[in-house]
């Protein structure tokens, strides 16, 4: 784990894959590392390029969404490096889902048809769409699990006013939809997502990753009517399958439970699998750079003398 020194440094806090440097009042340097958690758990063993990787799909997909609303990002000094606005977030994470799976599909085989104040309609099967995206918020937990809770709840405890509340959902709804646009002209499936929202002052801001494999769910779109006619599996883009493996080896975070061996060849398999995403995702050719510490410390130092 680095600890970074950059001009104008108010303070470090070390997320569970992202260290975040706060700059004079105003300002964050998010560097995405190559640690990779699961059930809130960070798994022993770093994966190259996997900070890389989420850090370049982020930028792409800031890019091509900040005409729906103004976001964080002001620019990437390395390619695991991103520069920001500092916004005053809301603990909620807006959770927008397009199909019946993960959290949602296990609420739903349980028989509970609410989520998160969200009615799902009976009839469905997992990976089923929904018949619009819904969203189902969560708390943003200091530490733990994050909560479910609806938005009727959101305003009772002040998470956010009516005002903001009704900016929040229609952002979230429109980045989902345009999300889903991206994913469909890459041959995928914009399953669900979560976003963070922040304000500076009155406005209200996109802030952190957006629609990368760690934040979102990918379907492959080729044969995805035909898996769920015939009950098989999706085929996902998604850090799911490092969960899968998880699980299969007995761990789900629960005290007591061992981490399994991640062997070299799992870790390179992972390693893959997060580079298979960002090409399929973005359209683009991956090109792993590995950068030195003081490099980082030189291109972050440039970028922030260009913004002052």
């Amino acid at each position: 784990m680095h600890n970074f020194q950059f001009p104008g440094q108010k303070s470090i806090y070390h997320g569970k894959v992202r260290d975040v440097y706060s700059i004079h009042d105003d300002l964050l340097v998010m560097i995405a590392s190559n640690r990779i958690s699961a059930f809130d758990v960070i798994l022993p063993k770093p994966i190259p390029y996997k900070g890389q990787v989420l850090n370049q799909i982020a930028a792409i997909m800031l890019d091509a969404t900040k005409d729906i609303c103004p976001n964080w990002l002001i620019s990437t000094p390395a390619p695991n490096v991103s520069l920001g606005k500092k916004c005053i977030p809301f603990k909620i994470e807006m959770v927008v889902r397009g199909n019946l799976v993960g959290h949602a599909w296990r609420t739903y085989q349980a028989g509970k048809r609410e989520l998160c104040g969200a009615i799902l309609p009976d009839g469905l099967k997992e990976n089923d769409f929904f018949p619009t995206p819904i969203i189902t918020p969560s708390t943003k937990a200091e530490a733990g699990h994050d909560e479910d809770i609806s938005p009727k709840e959101i305003l009772a405890t002040g998470l956010a006013s009516e005002a903001d509340w009704a900016i929040l959902e229609k952002y979230a709804l429109a980045l989902f939809n345009r999300g889903k646009e991206i994913a469909a002209s890459k041959g995928l499936i914009l399953a669900d997502t979560k976003y963070e929202f922040g304000k500076i002052g009155n406005t209200i801001y996109l802030m952190d990753e957006v629609h990368t494999p760690d934040s979102s769910r990918y379907f492959y779109a080729d044969g995805f009517e035909a898996r769920q006619a015939s009950g098989e599996k999706q085929k996902q883009l998604s850090k799911e399958f490092v969960r899968e493996w998880l699980i299969a080896n007995n761990f789900m975070g629960k005290e007591g439970q061992t981490v399994p061996e991640m062997t070299d060849e799992w870790i390179d398999t992972i390693s893959k699998r997060y580079i298979e995403l960002y090409e399929k995702v973005s359209g683009k050719t991956f090109v792993p750079e590995t950068v030195e510490d003081d490099i980082v410390v030189q291109k972050v130092t440039e970028a922030l003398a260009s913004i002052n």
